[in-house]
């Protein structure tokens, strides 16, 4: 599983570039736009083709999912444990609608703890990130992790392999793609090391099967 973040701030050819890359398999693009109102944040969703809302995760403006017929929602740490204490329900039923719905950790003990079995799960940061400085990775262990954990935090193509030997299900990127000279060409390499990557431990693992049998 590879997702793409979008930058908290607006960049130069955003919505050309992300066009591009929903138009090369891009399948989980998350929106977190922390500083847009609801307003600001249609103009960004109506820039984009309907074609491609199904693939886009929201952080914010949650009232919003249905009028785009968006993929699902995302809740920060601090909206998980609001909607934990007060409307609990909500998560089970946005998964009744076939909606996708995912949320972020910061330490291993949290992800274990939590009672909602979320689509998936953000713990970070694995490596130091490259968009927010002084932000050190972690090097998370998520082989100890029995739910679909993806992990953020400093990706980039060459530590992709890395971020698998450490037990994860997936990557997101942020600074590693919107960072770079060209975002589609780093986004096409990190893709093309990810499945490089899931090939080889599939190989392994089909090894160690026929071995053990």
């Amino acid at each position: 599983m590879l997702i793409l973040l979008a930058p908290e701030k607006d960049i130069i050819n955003e919505i050309e570039i992300l066009t591009q890359l929903f138009q090369q398999g891009l399948s989980y693009y998350h929106l977190r736009k922390p500083a847009k109102n609801l307003e600001e944040h249609c103009a960004y969703l109506d820039q984009i083709a309907p074609k491609y809302h199904d693939r886009i995760m929201l952080h914010h403006c949650h009232e919003l999912l249905e009028e785009y017929n968006l993929k699902g929602l995302h809740f920060t740490e601090q909206k998980r444990r609001e909607w934990l204490s007060k409307d609990r329900q909500s998560f089970f039923d946005l998964q009744k609608k076939g909606k996708t719905i995912s949320s972020s950790f910061h330490e291993i003990k949290e992800v274990l703890e939590c009672t909602i079995n979320f689509n998936y799960h953000f713990l970070s940061p694995i490596f130091s990130s490259i968009s927010k400085k002084g932000y050190q990775g972690r090097y998370f262990n998520a082989h100890q992790i029995d739910k679909r954990i993806i992990g953020m935090g400093g990706i980039h193509a060459a530590n992709v392999e890395e971020a698998i030997q450490l037990g994860f299900n997936g990557i997101g990127v942020l600074g590693g793609v919107w960072s770079a000279e060209n975002s589609v060409e780093s986004f096409n390499n990190i893709k093309q090391q990810y499945k490089k990557c899931l090939q080889k431990y599939a190989q392994l693992s089909a090894s160690l099967k026929s071995f053990t049998n």
